[in-house]
């Protein structure tokens, strides 16, 4: 496993990582959660991403009840959640990142993770009705009281990230160091465009999410909807709506092809080509089954077979053109 510095901070996450999004709870009880886990940190994995909105906050309770059973050291690990969804309808209770919501949101989180803190915390979305510098201060007072290590912003666009460094800047506070959005084969629009220019100037880390597109990178939606795939799932019809969508699985055979052609899964090729990016920090993986593991893991092998022609036949395969930014 590689090491890579999230961004411009001391702190050095795997560049494989696990998330718990969708899987635990929903497909994962605490008793998988801990093979899941283990056989993760035993390849090298020493970042796992949460939120508190994930299954409603019971994804955190299962990690937080695998933590305890693993009983690894903590200073081996790190742990990440987000916050802004809530898991109430109160109207300071759900979709804002005000002083409130966020301090609650925290205190709340560690108690379902069983932790005395988390080592990174995300602004899960932007708020549009919370002034950024009441969000920056609050995030800035959770870190001084010790209950996260560095903050960060999850698909905030790079105008508003910007806005928040400044913020902390002239104020000289603790400024968000990372961002955690999607990134895959067959969405890169924030790592384009004005992106770029962002990421080499503020040196601001990633932990990208979503690497197989929610499965469809792997293959698995070439012969149908497999029974518990997430496609299958109550509340992701939209994850269906993309898997069998003809013009894209006829892209996802050809990727396929490629990746038998290189002797490695289809995961495998598309962990590997958002490994490529410089400026991604940890590429999140999920999994449901200590196989799955397994299988991405060996992502990190792949990776160099990715020469600039194999990238330009899979832009090819995408019908991408050279220079051209996806949105």
């Amino acid at each position: 496993m590689e090491y890579r510095h999230l961004g411009r901070t001391g702190i050095r996450v795997s560049e494989l990582s696990l998330g718990s999004w969708v899987t635990f709870h929903t497909q994962a009880d605490v008793k998988a959660a801990v093979e899941i886990m283990a056989a993760a940190y035993d390849s090298g994995v020493n970042f796992f991403d949460n939120a508190e909105a994930y299954a409603n906050g019971r994804s955190e309770e299962v990690m937080g009840a695998a933590l305890k059973e693993l009983k690894w050291r903590r200073g081996s690990y790190l742990v990440s959640t987000k916050i802004y969804w809530g898991l109430h309808e109160g109207v300071n209770e759900k979709n804002t990142l005000n002083r409130k919501r966020l301090i609650e949101g925290i205190n709340g989180s560690l108690e379902r993770l069983q932790l005395d803190y988390v080592d990174l915390l995300f602004c899960h979305r932007p708020d549009k009705t919370t002034p950024i510098e009441e969000t920056v201060w609050a995030m800035h007072n959770i870190i001084e009281w010790g209950k996260a290590m560095y903050w960060g912003t999850s698909e905030w666009s790079a105008a508003e990230i910007v806005e928040a460094i400044a913020v902390a800047e002239r104020h000289h506070l603790h400024k968000p160091v990372m961002e955690q959005p999607v990134y895959n084969l067959l969405r890169r629009h924030r790592f384009s465009g004005e992106y770029v220019r962002f990421y080499k100037e503020y040196g601001y880390g990633s932990t990208t999410w979503s690497p197989l597109a929610s499965g469809i990178l792997s293959g698995k939606y070439l012969k149908g909807i497999p029974q518990g795939s997430r496609a299958s799932l109550e509340g992701f019809e939209w994850v269906k709506e993309n898997a069998t969508d003809t013009s894209t699985l006829s892209k996802v055979q050809a990727l396929d092809s490629l990746a038998r052609e290189l002797g490695c899964s289809l995961s495998q090729l598309s962990l590997a080509w958002c490994l490529k990016n410089p400026f991604v920090s940890t590429v999140i993986t999920g999994a449901s089954r200590v196989e799955q593991v397994h299988e991405n893991m060996k992502a990190g092998e792949v990776a160099p077979k990715l020469t600039p022609e194999i990238l330009e036949r899979i832009d090819k395969i995408l019908g991408i053109k050279p220079e051209e930014d996806d949105d």
